[in-house]
């Protein structure tokens, strides 16, 4: 049986943390979660602590001194899933923006061939609850902005939920990836796509979150706007080749 791990950073997560655990505990696809915490004041560490003794052997944390930004936090998840033989690891947030049901079609995504499964909000129009209109906007037409300056044919290059394969991450020289927010979830895609993995989108629908306070910011978009131009830059001086 394949191994699955669910890697969620969280920062003052404690109203959701707890209610997310026991949902993908209680799926029918065995999970594993990983939270990597980055010394939420709140008392989100405290809560997965408590859980852990009720999953010693599904629940895991990973703490870190404060927030050092979404991708170094995923990275330290994927250095930890590839030390523990972990065969699909999976990106979600905290706050149920993301459907944990959806962890099992992602997973089905992987079984049937894909090396990256993203669930995408915009594979089949635009399926994002509760965000004002100006937000939905800017989150689509940054997608259109990727696609155009990468050349990929994905729909939601900005998507947070994804399934990888153990050997897209094994390919990644994760020292290669340089964005840090949430460019870094566009990089990841890019650096997929670069080497020639089979990326499949899955069809999901956004809720934004309904308790805890939003990560976003207007500096998150400009680093992903100038982050994007400056990664494609480097792509035209790298060799993209899978390890044998």
């Amino acid at each position: 049986m394949s191994k699955n791990l669910v890697i969620i950073p969280t920062y003052n997560e404690k109203e959701n943390v707890e209610k997310m655990v026991r949902k993908v505990f209680s799926l029918n696809v065995p999970f594993h979660l990983l939270i990597v915490e980055d010394n939420s004041p709140d008392g989100t560490a405290l809560i997965v602590k408590r859980l852990q003794k009720e999953f010693p052997k599904q629940l895991h944390i990973l703490e870190r001194k404060g927030k050092l930004g979404l991708g170094t936090a995923y990275i330290a998840g994927f250095n930890w899933a590839l030390e523990n033989g972990y065969d699909y690891i999976f990106e979600m947030d905290c706050d149920f923006s993301h459907n944990p049901d959806d962890l099992e079609r992602l997973h089905q995504a992987a079984v049937d061939g894909a090396d990256l499964a993203i669930g995408s909000r915009y594979i089949s129009g635009i399926n994002v609850i509760n965000w004002p209109l100006g937000r939905v906007l800017m989150s689509y037409f940054a997608s259109m902005y990727v696609r155009i300056v990468t050349g990929m044919n994905v729909k939601d290059t900005t998507a947070g939920f994804k399934c990888y394969r153990r050997k897209v991450l094994e390919t990644i020289d994760f020292e290669k990836i340089k964005l840090i927010g949430y460019g870094f979830q566009v990089e990841m895609k890019f650096t997929a796509y670069k080497f020639g993995f089979n990326i499949v989108e899955v069809p999901i629908v956004f809720t934004d979150r309904q308790e805890g306070t939003s990560k976003m910011s207007g500096g998150i978009f400009n680093e992903a706007l100038w982050g994007v131009l400056k990664m494609k830059l480097r792509s035209w001086f790298r060799k993209y080749s899978k390890r044998v």
